[in-house]
């Protein structure tokens, strides 16, 4: 399975937010959609970084609270890991694993097109294993 398939079974819709938000009005957005990261991104749709609930508390523990009052572009990861739609599951697992993050945004073209998390894939899996585990029970009942 890639990255298409996950984007259909759970949408395009991704949360954004431009570069100058302050870092509290990200940790307000976190907490009301109950998300684990927004990414930060252009009006064009550029990706520009991307900001977790990780970060905000790391900043907050090395620079004290009043860090929550600049803007999340001093803070936001710049150096964003991506994918494309055709991307299988096993490289999303290996980008994620080498570089400890749960979040990747989808790219085509150089615009955000959606947003894959660990938890994605990891369901994705299990959905896949439990089709194949059917798929063998139903072989060996009618074998």
């Amino acid at each position: 399975m890639n990255v298409a398939a996950i984007l259909k079974l759970k949408g395009r819709e991704v949360l954004t937010a431009p570069p100058d938000t302050s870092l509290f009005e990200i940790a307000e957005l976190l907490s009301e959609h109950r998300i684990g990261c927004i990414v930060i991104a252009e009006p064009d749709g550029k990706v520009s970084g991307i900001v977790s609930e990780r970060d905000i508390v790391r900043e907050i523990a090395n620079v004290g609270a009043s860090v929550l009052k600049e803007p999340v572009e001093s803070y936001m990861t710049k150096s964003v890991v991506s994918c494309r739609e055709s991307d299988t599951m096993d490289r999303l697992m290996g980008e994620m694993t080498a570089h400890r993050f749960r979040h990747m945004p989808v790219v085509d073209r150089g615009r955000l097109i959606g947003l894959v998390s660990i938890g994605d894939v990891v369901r994705m899996r299990i959905a896949e294993a439990e089709m194949e585990a059917a798929a063998m029970r139903e072989y060996i009942a009618t074998g």
